[in-house]
């Protein structure tokens, strides 16, 4: 098992975010016991992306029955490095970014999760903080370089445009606390309306940080998991990790039941949420539109 960015320590199902809490429980809802009928070795990076290449080789020379691993960057790694080892990965839009050519049978040894249900769902999030800031004139995209060069940015691009928004880009170099840190003064710099957070793993894992960054700049900041608004952003259009994570341990039963990877579809969550933190929007003492409450799955006071 292998994150760029969360420490192994945490990698467990009192630690790492409601994602890795419910990967561990299904696992051992599915009759798994760690250090019975189940051996886990965890590594990370450090949040360095120069250390990616150097962890997978010697998880690689390991040759464990299954990899559970995720970001984009480095599942392309793990893929040149081994076409046997079946790796179940969590991904951002795998098809786009062609780690695979089909999601319903992906071939080859890489099965696993997509954290998102479509570009298109970007843009809803920049219309949702348009609606709750109708002032809005510049929005920062705070993600990775990959997504913003890729459909992604496309997506935003586009919204941005329709909305009369000014739409800058910050890309965190490494998935360091110092490294967020460091970013958002640069947003802070710039003097934007709001943030939108990327969906990638280097943030995830710095997620209360960011919140706290966020709040303590006074950015109002939408992001695309729970974590975060209970952690103090502002807003989420949020997919339900729980349910995702939980699906990526059913692929290791299956694969450690003798199932092939690339014959296990992708899984694609369908499912969203508006998510509100009132207690921050106070702090910001922004005024929400009725509706946009209204319209909300949760309002967290």
């Amino acid at each position: 098992m292998f994150h760029p960015a969360i420490p192994p320590a945490l990698l467990t199902e009192t630690g790492g975010g409601s994602a890795w809490r419910a990967f561990f429980g299904e696992l051992r809802r599915l009759g798994y016991v760690e250090g019975q009928s189940l051996i886990i070795e965890r590594y990370w990076a450090e949040g360095r992306h120069d250390r990616y290449a150097e962890v997978v080789r010697e998880i690689v020379t390991r040759n464990p029955d299954v990899i559970v691993t995720g970001t984009n960057t480095v599942v392309t790694v793990f893929k040149a490095a081994t076409g046997t080892i079946p790796i179940v990965a969590f991904m951002l839009d795998p098809l786009q970014a062609g780690l695979v050519t089909n999601l319903h049978r992906p071939g080859g040894n890489l099965t696993g999760i997509t954290l998102d249900a479509g570009i298109e769902i970007w843009g809803k999030r920049l219309e949702f903080l348009k609606e709750a800031i109708p002032s809005m004139q510049k929005a920062v995209f705070l993600g990775m370089r990959g997504g913003w060069e890729g459909s992604v940015g496309q997506v935003l691009r586009g919204a941005a445009a329709r909305l009369g928004i000014s739409l800058a880009f910050v890309f965190p170099q490494e998935g360091k606390p110092s490294e967020i840190e460091r970013v958002f003064d640069a947003i802070a710099e710039q003097r934007p309306d709001a943030v939108l957070v990327s969906g990638e793993g280097d943030l995830y894992a710095n997620r209360q940080l960011i919140a706290e960054l966020a709040v303590k700049k006074r950015l109002p900041t939408i992001c695309p998991y729970r974590d975060y608004v209970e952690a103090g952003a502002l807003m989420g259009y949020a997919l339900d990790l729980t349910e995702l994570f939980r699906q990526l341990a059913d692929d290791v039963h299956k694969i450690l039941k003798g199932a092939k990877p690339g014959d296990i579809p992708i899984y694609q969550a369908t499912k969203f949420e508006l998510l509100i933190n009132l207690k921050t929007a106070k702090a910001f003492a922004l005024t929400l539109p009725p509706a946009l409450l209204a319209r909300a799955d949760e309002v967290i006071e």
